[in-house]
Order: structure tokens, then sequence, then C-alpha cells
């Protein structure tokens, strides 16, 4: 698969696909990866959805479409999503990232995988629900904020960027930023969407994400935010990998309001079937 990068050049990009069992056409989500702040760990990435995600929506008859971004594993390349984040010694933020930027150049990858599920005849390009986590959850605020067509709503774990949970836990870089541009990003979204966070995300904070939120449904979007408890094992920026137990229930009615799945049948969700395009 192609894209555009952050100068307008084609960028290859490698996806992973996982299919139910059948022909199809499947509803498909499209799930956008978070960010790992070592550039190690961001090179070994091999698969951008947790396999709780991916179990719980191929039981729904789903199929699921990860692309892996610029700077990531076997796509490579430039890290446009790059902090350049300096913090003192007492963990404050002394430089500011451009956001904006950052997010429109993630969302172009979004872009390009719609455009390419649109080609494919096992998937249904009318019924795509867009689903991120963390650097992931911004990438695709950002991309529904440009209406895609085909796309039902969008489901956003734990989206922001900028955060350190060991020099600056619980606080981003500069979130009022991220406030400014959330908002402006609600001024253009109209499809209905659930932002969901837990109350000790390590990255956001308790009230970061909360006023990140109001920013944005003040634009009128058709928005819900759901404050997860504290995870018990301190992980509450990682919530959408967790046990289904935790998030399914919230993510199912916010589903049924917009009429987009069933719950899955009572027999056992067939295995998926994994490939890579570019």
């Amino acid at each position: 698969m192609t894209h555009a990068g952050l100068f307008g050049a084609d960028l290859e990009m490698v996806t992973k696909v996982f299919r139910p069992a059948g022909a199809g056409p499947f509803p498909v989500v499209v799930f956008s990866h978070g960010r790992a702040s070592d550039v190690v760990d961001r090179a070994k990435l091999t698969q951008g959805v947790s396999e709780a995600q991916l179990r719980w929506w191929l039981a729904r008859g789903a199929a699921v479409v990860s692309p892996i971004r610029s700077g990531y594993g076997a796509t490579g390349g430039t890290d446009v999503e790059n902090s350049y984040i300096r913090l003192d010694e007492r963990g404050e933020c002394r430089s500011r990232r451009d956001y904006a930027r950052v997010a429109e150049a993630q969302a172009r990858t979004v872009e390009a995988t719609l455009a390419w599920i649109a080609t494919q005849p096992w998937a249904d390009p009318q019924r795509v629900p867009l689903v991120g986590q963390s650097a992931g959850g911004l990438t695709t605020v950002a991309a529904a904020a440009t209406a895609p067509a085909g796309v039902v709503g969008y489901i956003n774990f734990a989206g922001g960027s900028g955060g350190n949970p060991t020099r600056s836990p619980g606080r981003s870089c500069d979130p009022e930023q991220l406030t400014r541009l959330y908002e402006r990003f609600g001024k253009t979204t109209t499809m209905p969407n659930l932002w969901v966070y837990a109350q000790n995300d390590q990255y956001g904070g308790p009230d970061a994400p909360a006023a990140w939120h109001a920013a944005f449904a003040r634009g009128g979007s058709p928005t819900t935010f759901f404050h997860a408890p504290p995870l018990a094992d301190g992980d509450g920026h990682g919530l959408s990998r967790h046990a289904a137990a935790l998030w399914a229930p919230t993510v199912e009615a916010f589903l049924q309001r917009v009429r987009f799945l069933s719950p899955p049948p009572a027999a056992t969700a067939p295995p998926a079937a994994a490939s890579s395009v570019h």
C-alpha cells in the first residue's frame, strides 16, 4: 500500500489484514497503533492491533486492517511522529511540538488505508469504524475530522501524544495545545464517536483527557466520553490491550447505538487469517 508522506512523496506502508472465515464482504475496522517511546521498540513493531482487540472484532464478524505507519516496524522510513520533547530535571516540558502537523501526517495513513479497502472484494467500504490506541487514538480523531466516506464512527482509546510516564507521569508535554487541537477537530466531526480513557492513564493523567474531550464536544459532535476506573496493574493507558471485560460493555453499547454490529453468536470466534500487503 502507498500513501502520501510528510512532504508529498509516495511511501510504501506495510499493513496487517485479519479476516473472519468466509468470503465477505465484511465490515472493516481500521485500527491505528500507538507509539513506543524507544526507537528499538518502534522498529520491532510487527502487529499494530492487540490480541484482545483482534479477537473481539473478529468474533463480531468484522475484518481488521492495521497499517504500520512510517517510522515503525517493516514500514520503516522517516519518523514523522518524533516529538522532539525536552524535559527539565523536574520533568517540566521545555519544548513545543507541532501536534497538528503530526496528527495530519498520521491521518493520511488512514486515508490511504480506506482507499485500499475500497478496492478489496472481501470488504464493505461503507461499514468502516476507525479505532485507535494512544497516538493511534489521536490519528483516529484527526482522520475522522475530515469526514472520510464510508466511516460510520470511531473509538478513541487513550488518544494523545507527548507523554513520558517515567519522567513526567500523568502529564503530557503541552497538554493545552492538545486541547486546542481537539477543539478544532470537534468543529468538523459529524460522525458518532466514543472516547475511552482510564482514570490512571500514566501518560495523560486523570484530568487532561476529560478537558480534551470537553473541548472537542463543544463542536457539537455526537460524542461520548467514558472514564474507566483505575486499572489495578497501573497500566491505565493500555486499557484497550487488557481483557475485553474492562472496555467491551461500553464499546458494545456504542456500536448498538450506531447500529453497526450485533453481539456475537455463542460459538467461538473463527481464527484470523493474517496477511501483509504493500
